[in-house]
């Protein structure tokens, strides 16, 4: 029955690359819709992931962690008291305008903290040393920046909030959401740059937890002593962020309605191709039922065909997605595609290929076996 299955479908060699074909495309569609829906996800949260702490701090109903609030920067004494707390320091995270050599103005997100290195943070420092950043008005820059603002090297000055900072340092893989280039500076001069608005005050409180102590104890202590300020864990507080996006914009839309048309263009085909091979074939399935085939017999030979589209499909429109990476990557976006994903996209083109079968499975099952003896 296996050679029969596949005897079949390479019987008409076009009808079976359009087959595969179909299945590819709904594959590669699926792979680069949600890859780049994570992806941008993801840069929502970069930030969050690589800072090493436990706890986030935040002013009370705060969105997203790019949208900040402010709050007095004397409340981290509070936290620093408390029994499980190892350190914690405050952060400031503004938007603030740079102006470039071409005399034009665009918007960084600053972050701005004592202590970069004691939080791993930025984590990827291609050039210049962190440390430096407390010694004059020096900034770091993110290599993403160059898409918007050109090329740049360390050494070179530009004007933040108008007034004249250096490119001590180079980093890499720290974005933001919304794409606006990222720039860390010392804490207390990001507070000079911030003016009135940001005066001794901070956008978030980060804490890093002793070893073996109690999260949800610690948190709750925290929130007694703040009780105009929430606290999140580092997963809670990457969700929240995140969901912002998809709830507030329409990307989560975007992509469930491309994922639904790629997958139903698929089926059409599958279903379409499928359907017209049994009809051509209805007499050698006549033949199998006249020679004591079971209907179970003829369902195992169209399953097979669907899952040969399935497989074949699958591993075309896979390869599809991952050479459609680098130049994805050019572009400045990302596009993620984990093994988990790759099993998930893969077990459901297997799933929707069977599904496709099933009319044509209908058909075979009220086949008459004396058809084959009709001239």
């Amino acid at each position: 029955m296996v050679d029969l299955a596949w005897r079949m479908l390479w019987h008409d060699k076009t009808r079976f690359m359009i087959t595969v074909s179909g299945v590819a495309f709904a594959v590669a569609l699926v792979f680069v819709q949600v890859g780049l829906f994570l992806g941008l996800l993801n840069n929502a949260s970069v930030t969050i992931k690589h800072m090493d702490a436990d706890l986030w701090i935040t002013p009370h109903n705060t969105s997203n962690v790019d949208f900040a609030n402010f709050f007095p920067e004397t409340y981290i004494e509070r936290v620093r008291s408390i029994p499980g707390v190892s350190r914690a320091d405050n952060l400031i995270v503004f938007f603030m305008f740079m102006t470039l050599p071409s005399g034009s103005r665009e918007s960084v997100e600053v972050y701005g903290m004592e202590d970069f290195r004691r939080w791993n943070f930025p984590w990827k420092v291609s050039e210049g040393n962190l440390d430096d950043l407390r010694r004059g008005n020096y900034i770091f820059m993110d290599q993403s920046a160059t898409r918007r603002f050109g090329p740049f090297s360390t050494g070179e000055y530009r004007e933040l909030m108008d007034r004249r900072v250096k490119i001590i340092g180079k980093t890499s893989d720290a974005v933001s959401f919304t794409t606006t280039p990222l720039v860390f500076m010392d804490y207390h001069r990001a507070q000079v740059l911030g003016g009135d608005t940001l005066e001794k005050r901070a956008s978030y409180g980060l804490v890093k937890l002793s070893p073996g102590a109690d999260v949800e104890q610690v948190r709750q202590e925290i929130m007694r002593r703040l009780p105009h300020n929430d606290v999140h864990t580092k997963a809670e507080w990457s969700r929240l962020s995140e969901s912002y996006w998809v709830d507030n914009t329409g990307i989560g839309l975007n992509m469930y309605l491309t994922v639904f048309l790629g997958v139903l263009v698929g089926v059409v085909v599958v279903t379409q191709t499928l359907y017209t091979s049994t009809i051509e074939h209805i007499k050698e399935y006549g033949t199998v039922k006249a020679i004591g085939g079971r209907n179970r017999d003829l369902y195992f030979v169209i399953g097979k065909q669907a899952l040969i589209a399935a497989v074949l499909g699958f591993a075309v429109g896979g390869a599809m997605a991952w050479s459609l990476r680098g130049g994805v990557e050019r572009a400045g976006l990302k596009l993620l595609i984990s093994p988990e994903m790759a099993v998930m996209v893969g077990s459901g083109a297997v799933v929707l290929c069977l599904a496709a079968a099933l009319i044509s499975i209908r058909k075979v099952a009220k086949l008459d076996p004396a058809l084959v003896f009709r001239t």
